[in-house]
């Protein structure tokens, strides 16, 4: 192998355990967002799901990886330019998993092909296929999760009735009881509340103790996100990696498991930054509202990923999040959602404004 192919895959790995820390967490967040298991739990078994989604990927996704390959730039590649394609995606993807932002590699990698792009072949570019094939897509995602996860929520809380108060023995049934964890307060006193507690307490009324049922439902939902992530975001980084890969000697099978490896060993030790911001900062969510945001995603993206429309899954996930909220909007973290958006807004360019950077040093 050339040394430029050597850098080619040294940043094909670095780009799929980047997407693995930044992307598990958009799966399986919310059942640790919503007391169900612990976090690393959670992440291991988004690893396994995506990693699952990852091997499945050549056979049910195959016009993602058309389109990100020929679909974007038409010319043939060269080595060159997948170098500054995978580091401008790099580059962004992993400062927004160190800032603890969910980003989407979709769109970095967008940016990153149309930066290196203008430079390398501007004539290539299929501009006409941007809007409907890509820019709608990715816009219209957040938009569609949210309105499907709130019809769900609001159909949900109408179906179950107002929220029960069980009283403690002994004791009358509007009686307030510490949460448990707490430190009971003295008479006259205020309760004083232990972090756990104030997290318990800070949940909506309306969560209670899961039933098996919905807690099959919720790791299955869970499950089947990661396995649509894999789906969905698999070859459209083997797409750009088999430009200096395949010619190397690799089959298109080697490197989708080394994207599938790199992944999965960059889930189990970098989903933690992104799973915690994700997973409690939006909204805090009970099990069933978790339960109906994973459903969502794990439809739209699974879909998405079939008909080669590149949604994304942050995008997806924040949104069917921000959904489960229902009519409620208080519950919801401005803050945390207007960090989301900046990152959002700024990923296409800054992609794109580094792949031109490596492209001009590269070529």
């Amino acid at each position: 192998m050339s040394f430029t192919t050597v850098l080619v895959l040294l940043l094909v790995v670095a780009l799929a355990a980047a997407n693995g820390g930044n992307d598990v967490p958009k799966g399986v967040a919310t059942l640790a967002g919503a007391g169900v298991t612990r976090y690393r739990t959670a992440i291991l078994w988004g690893t396994v799901t995506t990693f699952a989604g990852c091997v499945c990927s050549l056979m049910l996704a195959d016009k993602m990886t058309k389109l990100f390959s020929k679909g974007i730039v038409t010319a043939e590649p060269t080595e060159a330019f997948a170098v500054a394609v995978l580091a401008g995606t790099v580059s962004w993807v992993a400062l927004a998993t160190v800032l603890r932002l969910p980003v989407s590699t979709t769109h970095a990698l967008i940016g990153a092909l149309l930066g290196a792009g203008v430079l390398f072949a501007s004539s290539s570019i299929a501009w006409n296929a941007i809007p409907m094939k890509l820019v709608i897509p990715l816009l219209v995602s957040v938009g569609v999760a949210y309105g499907i996860s709130l019809l769900l929520a609001l159909a949900s809380q109408r179906g179950a009735g107002p929220p029960r108060t069980e009283a403690a023995p002994g004791s009358s049934a509007g009686e307030a009881h510490p949460a448990p964890g707490s430190t009971p307060a003295a008479p006259g006193s205020a309760a004083v509340l232990t972090p756990e507690a104030s997290a318990v307490s800070s949940r909506p009324a309306t969560a209670e103790v899961p039933g098996r049922r919905l807690a099959a439902l919720h790791w299955t939902t869970s499950g089947a996100t990661g396995f649509a992530r894999g789906l969905n975001d698999t070859p459209k980084i083997v797409a750009i990696g088999a430009f200096a890969l395949v010619p190397a000697g690799m089959t298109t099978w080697q490197v989708v498991l080394l994207v599938a490896g790199a992944m999965a060993v960059g889930s189990l030790t970098g989903g933690m930054r992104v799973a915690e911001r994700l997973g409690e900062g939006v909204v805090r969510m009970n099990h069933k509202e978790g339960f109906l945001a994973n459903l969502t995603t794990a439809t739209l993206v699974g879909v998405g990923a079939g008909y080669g429309l590149p949604m994304s899954t942050t995008h997806t996930s924040t949104g069917a999040i921000a959904g489960s909220a229902g009519a409620d909007v208080r519950r919801l973290s401005g803050k945390t959602l207007r960090d989301f958006l900046i990152a959002w807004i700024v990923t296409p360019p800054f992609a794109a404004a580094v792949a031109a950077a490596v492209f001009l040093i590269a070529r």
